[in-house]
Order: C-alpha cells, then sequence, then structure tokens
C-alpha cells in the first residue's frame, strides 16, 4: 500500500505538469504555486479538462463538477488544497 501524498507533493506534481504540458517546460521560470491559472490563460476550457484528467490518472482523484469553478482553479496552491481536503474526507 502506498502512502498518500503531501499537499506539498501534490503541489510540486501539478506544477510539473502545467509547466510541462501548458508552458513548454517554462524556461522562464514563471509558474508558482500562487499564478493566476485563469487569469493569465494558462487554464481555458480544454486545459481545464487536461488537469482534470491528469489528476484523475496519475493522482487517483476524481473532481466533482462541484467543484471546479474559478476559485477552486484560481491557482495551484488552490487546486492542490481542494484535492488534499477531498483526500483527508475520503481518508476519514
Amino acid at each position: 500500500m502506498t502512502q498518500p501524498l503531501s499537499q506539498e507533493q501534490v503541489t510540486a506534481n501539478l506544477i510539473a505538469f502545467v509547466r510541462e504540458r501548458f508552458l513548454s517546460g517554462d524556461p522562464q521560470g514563471e509558474l508558482t504555486e500562487t499564478t493566476p491559472l485563469l487569469e493569465w490563460g494558462i487554464l481555458n476550457s480544454l486545459n481545464t479538462a487536461t488537469l482534470i484528467g491528469y489528476v484523475r490518472e496519475e493522482l487517483g482523484t476524481a473532481i466533482p463538477l462541484s467543484k471546479v469553478t474559478a476559485t477552486t482553479f484560481r491557482d495551484v496552491r488552490s487546486i492542490s488544497a481542494m484535492l488534499y481536503e477531498a483526500g483527508e474526507a475520503a481518508s476519514a
């Protein structure tokens, strides 16, 4: 049985995925956990769907549609917090 990822590990995984998939590796190193993903145009409908698929496949967490909001997907920190809370609730 594998240990669940910490919130920091989830954040690091999400940042790495967004950098590689949506920012061509982020050569300028601009992406942080508080970068406004929607405001900067990093997340659009297609990229959001791709990110949700990554979370489901690689992190093993299904994101309910009710959680797909501008607030929840504001930045990597918000996404990570939502996923971590969902994981905590599921394991309780």
